[in-house]
């Protein structure tokens, strides 16, 4: 019976040890296109989850290294490329939420809701919204 628990803990500590996170890159997709847009890294910092973004597709008749000229905040006029996409959210025991996100082609400013797929683990279900409205994106994994 010892041995049964013994078993039973360790296949739950695994299970746990190896959850999926949403720490780490993601590959963001332009919702018209289809087309990978971006890479962004989420990563945590003082219990909460931020977002930057590490790389662009290159896209015609874009500049190199634009910047965020329509954002309103602390984010105007920084470049794209480091920008801080997503901020302060919360984990609820099944998804982030509480933050807000920027849509750096516009400036504006959502609160956001994020969780992993269960059917697909690779896929992050990214959640914009403005009053009761909202919008779901999905991000895809980045190979390691």
């Amino acid at each position: 019976m010892k041995n049964t628990f013994l078993v039973l803990g360790l296949m739950l500590a695994y299970s746990f040890g190896h959850a999926q996170t949403v720490v780490g890159k993601w590959t963001t997709i332009d919702d018209k296109t289809g087309k990978k847009k971006s890479i962004v890294e989420l990563y945590k910092s003082d219990h909460q989850l931020y977002g930057k973004i590490e790389y662009l597709y290159p896209r015609e008749g874009r500049e190199a290294n634009p910047k965020c000229t329509l954002c309103t905040d602390d984010r105007k006029d920084q470049p794209l490329v480091g920008l801080q996409l997503v901020r302060n959210l919360k984990w609820d025991g099944e998804a982030w939420y509480g933050g807000t996100i920027v849509d750096p082609e516009n400036g504006k400013i959502y609160k956001v809701k994020m969780w992993i797929d269960k059917n697909s683990p690779d896929k992050l279900n990214v959640r914009g919204y403005v009053g009761p409205f909202y919008r779901t994106q999905t991000w895809v994994k980045e190979k390691e």
